[in-house]
């Protein structure tokens, strides 16, 4: 399936394709390309950014699994900064504080 994709876009890399990619947006910004080299560019520009795309969405997923294997590990010793929201046992709750606050004074 490599080979196909060296077939669609002529590239190898993800690099190679941006390269080619930056390449063909300067040519088309310079204004001096008869309109059917516009087309053409803009055809082979479509293609690598299509490329471009499947490449970082594959290593999007690959990073995504990396991290759930690494968070699968992590979650086997408990977070102790990880709680439900509620105040601790032994923290008094902020209402319990204030009325503290109004019987001393």
């Amino acid at each position: 399936m490599a080979a196909k994709k060296i077939k669609e876009t002529g590239v190898s890399t993800f690099e190679d394709a941006m390269g080619e990619l930056e390449t063909l947006v300067e040519a088309m910004e310079n204004d001096q390309l008869p309109l059917e080299d516009l087309v053409a560019h803009y055809e082979k520009g479509a293609g690598l950014l299509k490329h471009c795309e499947k490449v970082l969405s594959a290593a999007k997923e690959r990073i995504e699994l990396i991290e759930v294997s690494n968070s699968s590990q992590k979650d086997l010793v408990p977070d102790p900064e990880e709680n439900d929201g509620s105040a601790g046992a032994g923290e008094p709750s902020v209402d319990e504080s204030v009325e503290d606050d109004i019987q001393l004074l």
